[in-house]
């Protein structure tokens, strides 16, 4: 069947999962066999094999995992397309995506692990009483078996959703035709993207959030920045009602009344890929959702049996499965010394404008009982800033808003949001400077170029010394600043 970018697909499945690929013959035993080739997955392979390790890979789907295939390069291609061109063309903006995603294919292909000595299967793959993995009719004998199959869409069980034949982001990136409205449940990072994707090409979204804002994890502030772009974007924002029924295919029943709409978009959470493995015959745990029990070392309660990534974590993102597979490749191979808890790991939602944020949430410190101080900053107040022509129509926040908290009374970074234009970025020195236990006096001391947005940092430092002014200070500085006065 043709359709805009099919060229591209086919490009990319044969890299990714080819027709013709034959698996190789099992040695006798592997340091490593690692299950499932997403960011985990691929890195944990990789990783061992460029230490000189043999290691097997098994996939049943296609290399690359979600990010690659149906979660964040697509997303993102689709956001930064129809961000840059003006009334942007459906099937012009889903090739694009697909064009990006055969860009980046190679680097996960079947191709580039084999070139890399590792052994690379194509298969479901099954656990047995002793933890060995079978692929079909191959046995893979490892010292350590590091799973890393990742998680999927979780649809809810609402009446007359499945019948519905609901997209999730599994199956939203195929969509060949344009469809006339859309209603997405869950207002996450992943509804709030695709709802300013949809709404500037051209589709009627209804938004659906069970919490009262939309991003509810969020600040508040970003929550509201975001809510107010996507509802200039023409989204349609119901917050605060549960979505009671799906009736019909597509017409959503809530207590505010029915919406109709040709399809419906579930954004609610993810679950992990474990059945089917029987990982209770290999005893290893799972939680009550299915997701792998791991220690802080990633061992399963199988201790020859590692896992990481979406099938065992509770921060889904690609970056923390990144960090997780050097951790694993290190207590996998070598005595297991790494931990992973204490790990910073920050996150971004890339609607227009970016929200990035890190650590604990002001709500979180609350509910802690934490006592914290919070800095703040708008970016407006950068000349930098000043000299961007924004519309009159952007809220303050949007042009660049910083808070971070601290410690009360101490220089100790506890959380941080950025929102604005490339918030991730943004977000960057603040990451490492939590990692590396640096405080906002780090920044103060720290000279960064003019004008430019990073600026923000210098700004926050200097905050945060005029906190140190207390009354004390202040008067030990008066006293001798009248001390030192100069003599006529």
């Amino acid at each position: 069947m043709s359709y805009p970018g099919v060229e591209f697909d086919a490009e990319a499945w044969q890299l990714l999962s080819p027709a013709d690929y034959v698996n190789p013959e099992p040695q006798n035993a592997y340091h490593l066999v690692v299950v499932g080739a997403g960011p985990a997955g691929l890195i944990s392979a990789i990783g061992a094999a460029g230490l000189g390790a043999s290691v097997a890979l098994i996939e049943r789907h296609r290399m690359g995992g979600d990010c690659l295939n149906v979660g964040c390069m697509p997303s993102k291609s689709l956001l930064a397309y129809t961000e840059t061109h003006k009334d942007p063309d459906f099937s012009q903006a889903f090739r694009w995506l697909r064009q990006v995603r055969a860009d980046i294919a190679p680097h996960d292909s079947v191709q580039r692990y084999t070139d890399a000595g590792v052994d690379v299967f194509l298969g479901d793959a099954v656990l047995n009483a002793n933890g060995t993995v079978c692929v079909g009719d191959i046995v893979l004998k490892g010292r350590r078996v590091a799973l890393c199959t990742g998680a999927r869409a979780a649809v809810p069980p609402i009446p007359g959703l499945l019948a519905s034949d609901p997209l999730t982001n599994e199956s939203v990136f195929d969509l060949r035709e344009k469809p006339e409205s859309l209603a997405i449940l869950g207002a996450g990072a992943i509804g709030c993207e695709l709802a300013q994707v949809f709404a500037r090409l051209g589709v009627r979204v209804e938004l659906f959030e069970l919490a009262t804002r939309v991003l509810p994890n969020e600040s508040e502030l970003a929550s509201a920045t975001v809510a107010q772009a996507l509802t200039q974007a023409g989204v349609r924002i119901h917050t605060g009602h549960a979505v009671r029924e799906i009736k019909d295919g597509g017409q959503v029943v809530t207590d505010q009344g029915n919406i109709e709409c040709e399809r419906v978009l579930v954004a609610l959470g993810r679950q992990p890929n474990t059945d089917g493995m029987k990982l209770a015959d290999a005893k290893v745990e799972v939680d009550q959702r299915g997701f792998i029990v791991t220690d802080n070392k990633l061992r399963t309660t199988n201790k020859k049996i590692f896992a990481a990534g979406d099938c065992a974590a509770a921060l889904q993102f690609t970056h923390h499965a990144d960090a997780q597979a050097r951790v694993l490749v290190q207590n996998a191979l070598f005595p297991a010394t790494a931990k992973v808890d204490g790990l910073v790991v920050p996150h971004c939602t890339y609607t227009q404008p970016e929200v990035a944020s890190v650590g604990a949430s002001a709500e979180q410190l609350r509910a802690s009982g934490t006592d914290y101080d919070e800095y703040e900053y708008y970016f407006d107040e950068l000349d930098r800033t000043k000299a961007m022509p924004f519309a009159d129509t952007v809220p303050r926040a949007a042009k660049g808003h910083v808070a971070v908290l601290t410690a009360k009374g101490k220089d100790t970074i506890l959380g941080a949001t950025v929102i604005g234009d490339d918030a991730g970025e943004m977000l960057a020195p603040l990451c490492l400077m939590m990692t590396q236990k640096l405080g906002l006096s780090a920044a103060q001391s720290t000279i960064f170029s003019y004008p430019t947005r990073s600026e923000y940092l210098k700004r926050l430092g200097d905050a945060y010394n005029r906190s140190r002014m207390t009354p004390s200070v202040a008067k030990l500085f008066s006293r001798w600043l009248k001390f030192t006065q100069p003599k006529d």
